[in-house]
């Protein structure tokens, strides 16, 4: 095995996030113009002959293919944008968004009351009246 440790821009290299929004639009073109009805005999029949109402679905997939690309790479770049510039030229040997903290380790800092004074959990809290006695 090698010891080598990416860096961020290793991870993340752009031309890889254009192809996932790419995939992203042609996948919703794709999607679209089979529910249209552009790969059936009636919907080429009907815009041949110049009585297809509204938008054909050819162009319509393009149109919505052309949105998703625009929208999925608009996102990508925003979660991009979350990214510290310092943290990219870093080795990281972890997962790229990995919680160093842990939940089995204690809250750092005293325990404190309501009031502000450093709570004992050893001893009873001296602000809760005793149960009444009979």
């Amino acid at each position: 095995m090698t010891d080598h440790k990416p860096t961020r821009r290793e991870i993340m290299k752009p031309m890889q996030l254009v192809g996932i929004a790419l995939t992203a639009g042609i996948f919703a073109g794709i999607v679209t113009m089979v529910s249209t009805g552009a790969f059936t005999d009636r919907v080429n029949r009907a815009i041949a002959k110049g009585t297809y109402q509204g938008m054909p679905p050819v162009e319509l997939g393009l149109v919505v293919a052309g949105g998703a690309f625009i929208v999925t790479l608009l996102g990508i770049a925003l979660l991009m944008l979350a990214v510290d510039p310092a943290d990219v030229v870093k080795r990281h040997d972890t997962p790229v968004l990995y919680d160093p903290e842990t939940p089995d380790q204690p809250a750092s800092g005293p325990l404190l009351n309501a009031d502000g004074t450093e709570a004992d959990p050893a001893k009873p809290d001296a602000a809760k009246p005793d149960a009444p006695t009979a």
